[in-house]
């Protein structure tokens, strides 16, 4: 059974910094893209940013370039997404979620995904 938990979450002000870390387990997710997704209150869940387990190849929504990197750690099973210079309208909660069809390539429709995580709430102070 696939499971992802998210951590690292928390309250920062702007122009701060936080890591989040989603750990993966159940599978071999070498064939698998890895995808971040963030939801606000009363909106929909959004496309952050992916990464191809097997190339180490990245995407990203045109909002988080320069300021995001999704990165993964092949040993640990763990996909992170290190956020800096952060803005309050990044305020949501931030999803971990596996996509198993996608070996090479990536979508940004949240139900391309198979499988997610709980969330973790990330909140940016102006």
């Amino acid at each position: 059974q696939v499971q992802l938990v998210e951590s690292g979450g928390g309250l920062v002000q702007a122009g701060g910094s936080l890591r989040l870390s989603c750990a993966a387990s159940g599978r071999t997710f070498s064939t698998y893209t890895m995808g971040w997704f963030r939801q606000a209150p009363g909106k929909e869940r959004d496309f952050v940013a992916a990464i191809n387990w097997a190339l180490g190849h990245t995407y990203y929504v045109d909002s988080v370039k320069g300021r995001f990197t999704i990165s993964r750690d092949t040993a640990k099973n763990t996909v992170y997404l290190q956020m800096n210079n952060l803005k309050p309208e990044d305020t949501a909660v931030y999803y971990c979620a596996a996509d198993q069809r996608r070996t090479y390539y990536y979508s940004y429709e949240a139900r391309d995904y198979d499988y997610w995580g709980q969330g973790t709430q990330v909140t940016v102070s102006s």
